[in-house]
């Protein structure tokens, strides 16, 4: 995976490295630094809470279904990959096949981009 932090695989699938931070004060995409996305979650790393926290905090950012979130790698550590299956939408940092997305921005909140899904 390239520095960016992200790759597609595929027309619709987005492998994604995260290295996330449990026990934070609030949940926040806080964005890429050097070749991963840094994600803030409250819950705690004990008996798979952080991951399943985690795992519902990424298919609320894109705008999928916790069932289109999958952990490849890192079930016990910091540094994750995930996948996410058609992502309806894109966190800042993240590009995208722009010919099916449109950039929105949501009240009070950052930009995102509003995806189409792909045709199979």
């Amino acid at each position: 995976m390239a520095a960016t932090g992200y790759a597609w695989e595929g027309a619709t699938d987005l492998i994604l490295q995260v290295r996330v931070q449990p026990r934070a004060s609030r949940n926040e995409w806080v964005g890429l630094q050097e070749d991963q996305f840094r994600v803030r979650i409250t819950a705690p790393p004990v008996d798979g809470q952080a991951n399943m926290h985690l795992r519902a905090f990424l298919a609320d950012l894109f705008g999928v279904a916790k069932s289109q979130v999958t952990l490849l790698a890192g079930e016990k550590g910091r540094n994750k990959r995930w996948r996410i299956i058609a992502p309806e939408q894109l966190p800042p940092g993240i590009e995208s096949d722009r010919s099916r997305c449109t950039t929105r921005r949501k009240p009070n909140t950052t930009t995102v981009e509003q995806c189409k899904p792909a045709k199979p």
